[in-house]
């Protein structure tokens, strides 16, 4: 609720939009100033556009790296934490590319009724702070989490083989922190692969 005190500030709004890659919230404008019929006058004066339901975009913003993610995490207004095979491709382990994005929002969520933009796929369940991250301007698992959620989730074996190996390899993980994953992965190599990875865990 826009607090008619407020004057308008620009530079207020732009600032929400600059941490966001261009993007800020209805309630974010509110805060700005801005309300609901001033929006509109800058969406016809094509000043920003809109993107979604509350979603806004600075149209001369430059273009972020990932600003479909942003998008989304604003939806869920800034609750769900990018996961799965999303936070494998954020954190660029192995070779993920996601045909959808993956997100998990609180646990109390799942009796919602929601309307999910498409191309979004919630997981519910309740991440600890500690178990999540920046990764740009977007809140992704860390990289342990990503690991036992992608096990947990029956994820491509060779997939979270790769990203497991490309992680202890760059010391992210080691083998004794995560068992889920090593038990996981021996399921589906228990001749090869697996030796190689307990080599390779410092």
């Amino acid at each position: 609720m826009v607090d008619r005190a407020l004057k308008p500030d620009w530079n207020r709004l732009y600032e929400f939009a600059a941490s966001q890659e261009g993007h800020f919230t209805s309630a974010q404008a509110g805060d700005a100033g801005y309300s609901p019929q001033l929006l509109q006058k800058h969406l016809k004066g094509g000043r920003i556009r809109r993107l979604g339901r509350g979603i806004y975009r600075v149209v001369h913003y430059p273009a972020g790296d990932h600003e479909d993610l942003v998008a989304a995490w604003l939806w869920s207004g800034h609750s769900g934490v990018f996961s799965h095979e999303t936070a494998l491709a954020l954190h660029e382990l192995s070779d993920a590319m996601p045909t959808a994005i993956h997100m998990t929002v609180p646990a109390r969520w799942a009796g919602r009724r929601l309307r999910v933009p498409q191309g979004l796929l919630l997981h519910h369940a309740d991440i600890a702070e500690k178990e999540r991250g920046w990764v740009g301007s977007v809140r992704a698992t860390t990289v342990p989490r990503t690991l036992v959620d992608c096990a947990a989730s029956s994820v491509e074996p060779r997939l979270v083989l790769q990203a497991f190996e490309d992680a202890l390899a760059r010391g992210l993980v080691d083998r004794g922190s995560i068992p889920a994953v090593v038990a996981y992965l021996n399921g589906f190599f228990p001749a090869s692969r697996p030796a190689r990875v307990r080599r390779s865990s410092p």
